[in-house]
């Protein structure tokens, strides 16, 4: 019997270092990375189900519309929500503005309102949670505080500061404060041993052990109690301006439109203050994947 041998390249063409040639037959390129065809999917799919659940979400809405005729359509508020973004930032007067004037208006607030509150509880965090004596007097006047409504203490401010706009800042900065000091003090207290070890051993300074051992350990809880803060100071600041005569922004709008009976023009205000809120939640959430992915580099 006759046994029919195939040739088969040299041994040295097989070597993973060597470059082929003409001679070792066509060459096939590598398959591409589907590591983008599966972001294409997931993207797909989670865009298909957010679909099903505005549609669920706009079909419950007619459906309420229906029983119950005070209430505006779907179609009604899209309506009031095109005619509000055909010219958003117009300005007529102190009491006609443009919605985009409004919500810009509201932002500056909430801005001012929020790194007031940064600034006093990234400081008081890192205090209450190096310090035992400093938990042990914080802690009780936290829990005091912390449960109590945005709203009580709107007369607090408006009687301190003789301003309904400033006092619309004050419950926001009040708010905003508590999520500030409660991460910041959690990130601090929970340095492990083993990285206050290595800056005894290296005779780190305060500062030192502060700016190369506490900040990036804390730094992921900041920014997680930064995301909890802006969202309460966003939601806190419709009702803060309703409360607030003469401090035109989102809030405001959205009480004089239930006023003279727009409820079209409230329910596209709702809609605007949700995209909006989850623009500022999503550049939050943007920052703290990034100091995560720095966290585990170094």
């Amino acid at each position: 019997m006759t046994v029919l041998e195939t040739e088969s390249p040299p041994a040295d063409s097989r070597k993973p270092g060597r470059r082929p040639t003409d001679a070792d037959g066509p060459v096939v390129a590598p398959a591409p990375s589907s590591a983008l065809g599966r972001r294409m999917r997931a993207l797909a799919s989670s865009g298909a189900w957010a679909l099903v659940g505005v549609a669920v979400v706009v079909a419950l809405w007619s459906m309420v519309a229906v029983f119950s005729p005070h209430l505006p359509t779907p179609l009604e508020a899209l309506a009031s929500l095109s005619g509000m973004l055909r010219y958003p930032f117009y300005d007529a007067g102190p009491n006609d503005k443009g919605v985009g004037l409004l919500l810009l208006l509201s932002l500056q607030r909430v801005f001012v309102g929020f790194a007031l509150a940064a600034a006093v509880g990234v400081p008081l965090g890192f205090l209450i949670g190096t310090s035992p004596r400093a938990w042990k007097a914080a802690n009780p006047v936290m829990q005091i505080l912390r449960p109590v409504s945005p709203l009580a203490w709107f007369p607090i401010g408006l009687v301190a500061l003789s301003s309904s706009p400033n006092a619309a800042v004050f419950v926001i900065f009040i708010t905003a404060l508590w999520p500030i000091v409660v991460n910041t003090a959690a990130g601090a207290s929970s340095v492990p041993r083993d990285h206050r070890n290595v800056a005894r051993v290296f005779q780190f300074g305060r500062m030192a052990y502060v700016r190369h051992v506490l900040v990036p350990h804390t730094l992921p809880e900041i920014v997680t109690g930064l995301r909890l803060s802006m969202g309460i100071a966003w939601m806190v600041i419709v009702a803060a301006e309703m409360l607030a005569s003469g401090a035109t922004g989102i809030g405001s709008f959205v009480w004089e439109s239930y006023n003279t009976a727009d409820l079209a023009g409230v329910t596209a205000a709702i809609v605007l203050i949700g995209f909006v809120g989850v623009a500022l939640d999503s550049a939050f959430l943007r920052i703290g994947r990034r100091v995560a992915l720095e966290e585990v580099t170094v």
